[in-house]
């Protein structure tokens, strides 16, 4: 059976926030930076320096990120967390 494309990829995709309200999708991190003890953490320090080599050649200051998650990772409310930790608890 073929596998599914992309599992074995050497890179993983995450969406950027920045605090001016942009957003960035798709924005490349080497696999080998992530996982371990500091799970996704490190990838905010290689998209800092990556927005920081672009800014020095295109002349403009980088924006300051806001935020990080995993491209195509669904995003959680809050209630929904709160109703999943308090029935968690229920007997």
């Amino acid at each position: 059976m073929p596998r599914k494309p992309g599992l074995n990829s050497e890179f993983v995709m995450f969406d950027v926030v920045y605090e001016d309200g942009t957003q960035r999708s798709n924005r490349k991190v080497p696999r080998a930076l992530l996982g371990g003890i500091d799970g996704d953490k490190p990838a905010r320090g290689f998209l800092i320096e990556q927005d920081r080599e672009i800014a020095e050649k295109s002349g403009r200051p980088a924006a300051p990120i806001q935020s990080i998650s995993r491209s195509g990772e669904k995003k959680l409310r809050a209630s929904s967390a709160v109703f999943r930790k308090n029935s968690k608890t229920s007997p």
